[in-house]
């Protein structure tokens, strides 16, 4: 193993409550995987707001959409192992 922590990137909105709920739901699975979450307000940077304002939250790893609005818990869950297999692998 190479040691490289997972990362995952949030887009949100500091106002948003499902933004809040998907990072609480997230927790368990960023604890398990030893994974990092990476929080963006879309609100700071016009580009992220135009591309995203109405799909918040979104989650996002290495330029893949795993889910907006609600967490894929399977989804996410997936990736993680498939990241946790390659890392193992090298």
């Amino acid at each position: 193993m190479t040691g490289v922590v997972v990362s995952l990137t949030l887009y949100g909105r500091a106002w948003c409550h499902l933004c809040d709920d998907m990072r609480v739901a997230l927790a368990p699975l960023l604890a398990e995987f030893g994974a990092q979450l990476e929080v963006i307000d879309i609100d700071a940077d016009p580009a992220l707001e135009a591309r995203y304002n109405d799909w918040v939250p979104v989650l996002v790893h290495d330029g893949v959409e795993l889910c907006h609005y609600h967490l894929n818990e399977a989804r996410v869950r997936a990736t993680l192992a498939e990241w946790r297999q390659s890392e193992e692998r090298r």
